[in-house]
């Protein structure tokens, strides 16, 4: 069953367009949240990937270059981003962001390929 992921958003500045995005586990980011160091950071985020956006959070996700993410965190290394984000940052639900093995739409079909008849190209 496909577990709920919420993301952390933060902006460096309110004059900036740029957001910097990690997708957490909600409640093991409240208990981090309350508790600090006590729950493995492993835990907490969903991976350590870190997203960026000049549209807003609501926008198209990117890859921050480093340069990028020494220029607003002094670091590149993503455990200290990671960690910056998660402390500076606001929570934002995600009810689309779910991660899992649960299938999206089984209903349209039974995801067989039938090649009968066909050549490789694909034409008759």
């Amino acid at each position: 069953m496909p577990r709920e992921l919420t993301k952390v958003v933060y902006r460096v500045s309110p004059e900036a367009t740029e957001d910097y995005v990690v997708i957490v586990n909600p409640a093991e980011y409240k208990k981090w949240k309350e508790g600090g160091a006590t729950v493995p950071l492993t835990e907490v985020v969903d991976s350590f990937s870190i997203f960026w956006s000049n549209q807003g959070s609501q926008g198209l996700l990117g890859t921050p270059s480093n340069q990028q993410l020494d220029n607003a965190f002094g670091s590149h290394k993503d455990v200290d981003v990671i960690t910056q984000i998660l402390q500076k940052g606001k929570e934002e639900a995600g009810k689309g962001i779910r991660s899992g093995d649960g299938a999206t739409n089984v209903t349209k079909g039974s995801f067989a390929v039938d090649t009968r008849g066909k050549s490789s190209s694909g034409i008759p």
